[in-house]
């Protein structure tokens, strides 16, 4: 695990975070989320809008996967959080979220619904943040094995390129977000091996890219939300922020 500190799947520490996991709605079909992990979702971030004059709403993608543990994230970092299941939930938003899970799993459901297209148009059109199965959706290619993704991202993805659930670790590692190393969570985690000349790298993991962001568009192979640093949150916020304004300026 050069370049980091370790901590094995096995560890306490790594077996208290899968429980945690698993009660965000990890293995649990979409609408099984439990009433009082919502109510404290909408608990915490009226507590963090109130005073704010221009809060921003994020949706997170909630049709499979850890899209509680985003959503409470989120309104943490003090924005409005929504769950996006209809094309027509997309309406409103000023960023989304695609969540880690199961990227083939997420596929039939947006294949279902005729959601795909609709997404595609907007994630191109708004700031997003993908990790995991969200990186891999949002990626140019696709690899181990091929799949149809967005092909939003100007980069190659290849599928648990570290192994299985048992081989997810936490790593801490250096990034250019401002605070110092940033403790990550990578479960059957997707690497990234090639990006384009427009994808800035922000973070590496054994000389590949971890968290990249190319315009308004966010990117991480790990999971941001299982840790109590919010500042992948935050930078993923003010480009929110800052993208909301400039379309604001041009109304």
């Amino acid at each position: 695990m050069s370049g980091g500190f370790g901590v094995p799947a096995g560890s306490h520490k790594a077996r208290r975070f899968l429980a945690r996991a698993s009660f965000a709605g990890w293995w649990l079909p979409p609408g099984i989320m439990k009433k009082e992990t919502m109510s404290k979702i909408k608990s915490t971030a009226a507590q963090k809008i109130a005073g704010e004059t221009n809060p921003v709403t994020i949706g997170v993608l909630a049709l499979q996967g850890d899209y509680a543990a985003h959503a409470r994230a989120f309104a943490s970092a003090g924005a409005r959080t929504v769950l996006v299941r209809k094309p027509e939930e997309l309406e409103g938003l000023d960023g989304l979220v695609l969540p880690g899970g199961e990227s083939t799993t997420m596929l039939k459901f947006l294949e279902k619904q005729g959601f795909f297209e609709t997404l595609g148009a907007f994630v191109a059109a708004t700031p997003c943040f993908a990790t995991c199965a969200g990186c891999i959706l949002v990626a140019r290619e696709v690899l181990h094995p091929r799949q149809r993704s967005l092909g939003l991202l100007d980069a190659t993805v290849e599928r648990n390129a570290y192994g299985r659930q048992i081989d997810s670790t936490i790593l801490t590692l250096p990034t250019e977000l401002p605070g110092g190393p940033l403790e990550m969570v990578f479960i059957r985690a997707p690497r990234i091996t090639r990006v384009g000349p427009g994808v800035r790298v922000l973070a590496q993991r054994d000389g590949f890219p971890v968290l990249v962001r190319q315009g308004d568009l966010l990117v991480a192979t790990f999971h941001p939300e299982m840790t109590s640093d919010t500042r992948v949150q935050q930078l993923f916020l003010a480009m929110v922020r800052k993208h909301k304004n400039g379309s604001l300026r041009h109304d």
